[in-house]
Formats: C-alpha cells, structure tokens, sequence
C-alpha cells in the first residue's frame, strides 16, 4: 500500500505562487492515478485536480483551471502542484490522494499542507 506525505504549503500573498508536493513510498507509484484536494473551514472537501497513472490525462475543477498544473514524476515517485495567480479562495488544506483502480474512487490519503492566501 502507498503512504503519501504532502509539502510545500504556506502563506502566501494573493497573485503569488505555490508549489506542493506529494511524496510516494510503499507501492508502485505508477499504478495509481493521484488527485488533489482541499478544504476550507466549513466547506465540503472538493477534488481540484487529478492525473492519470502516465501523466497523460488530466482534469481541472472550473475554479482552478488556467491557474493550477498537476504534474507527476514516476521515476520520483512524486505528484505536484503548481498554483499560480492564488486567490484568497484557495485557503485550505491540501490533500493529495491515489486511486488504485482508476475509477474515482481515493483510497490513500495523504495528512494534508496548510495553504493559505492572504488577501
């Protein structure tokens, strides 16, 4: 089974720039196909992106897309993501996760990185 530890959150100014990081130990990291999510206090936890196990398919939320990159390195074991031009509403945690099957369903979690943007 794959243990997955996040990093790379902070605080930022709103119109700057993150990057998180998602590293993979345990399993076979190319067998999973990883999303990124996150929670705002008081709000549901919503999935913001998702790559597939190659890298070669991904998906955006309407609100992130044009400003957030997903990436992966397979050989490092590691996901990624590139958050530009953050916004106040992107304050939460982050989580990524993986998805053994390929079939939406997040089976791995990693325990999450604080962003936080300030307005």
């Amino acid at each position: 089974q794959v243990q997955l530890v996040e990093s790379g959150g902070g605080l930022v100014q709103a119109g700057g720039s993150l990057r998180l990081f998602c590293a993979a130990s345990g399993g076979t990291f190319s067998n999973y196909a990883m999303g990124w999510f996150r929670q705002a206090p008081g709000k549901e936890r919503e999935l913001v992106t998702r790559i597939s196990r190659s890298g070669g398919s991904t998906y955006y939320a309407d609100s992130v897309k044009g400003r957030f990159t997903i990436s992966r390195d397979n050989a490092k074991n590691t996901v990624y993501l590139q958050m530009n031009r953050l916004r106040h509403e992107d304050t939460a945690v982050y989580y990524c996760a993986g998805d053994l099957y390929s079939d939406f369903e997040y089976g791995y979690w990693g325990q999450g990185t604080q962003v936080t943007v300030s307005s």
